[in-house]
């Protein structure tokens, strides 16, 4: 949570990150259009939306599950949606203070998506744990 609030200073703001983007863009493909580089930089630029929401909804998902909810997985994914849909809020007004930067309805929304995203792929992906001292796996997880 702290990277993202540091990412959401003027340090990130598209003033400082096109400094690094274009150029790079222009040594891979010299012949790129400068409306493709703008394409390019805004996919980027909302790439880096959703992967961060997503590496913080899996900690939190992870961190939930295996702790204060042990193994109600539902109750866990909506507890940690909620709070990646409240920290992408409060980002965004966050946002509003910094004179390079604007707050932005579409990129909570973006966020958030990434969440969903990530918390559904782990939560297809990761093993159920059977608790060890039950004789039977629950028929009906949370």
């Amino acid at each position: 949570m702290a990277i993202i609030f540091a990412g959401s200073t003027d340090l990130m703001s598209a003033e400082h990150t096109s400094r690094i983007i274009v150029p790079l863009l222009r040594w891979f493909f010299p012949t790129i259009s400068p409306l493709t580089l703008v394409r390019v930089e805004f996919f980027l630029r909302k790439a880096a939306h959703v992967s961060e929401y997503a590496v913080l909804a899996v900690l939190l998902y992870r961190a939930f599950v295996h702790t204060v909810f042990q193994s109600r997985r539902a109750l866990s994914a909506g507890i940690v949606l909620l709070s990646c849909a409240a920290y992408a809020a409060s980002d965004e007004f966050h946002q509003s203070f910094i004179p390079s930067r604007t707050a932005s309805l579409r990129d909570v929304m973006i966020d958030v998506c990434g969440a969903t995203f990530a918390v559904l792929l782990y939560w297809s992906i990761a093993p159920r744990r059977v608790n060890p001292s039950r004789s039977h796996p629950d028929p009906h997880p949370a």
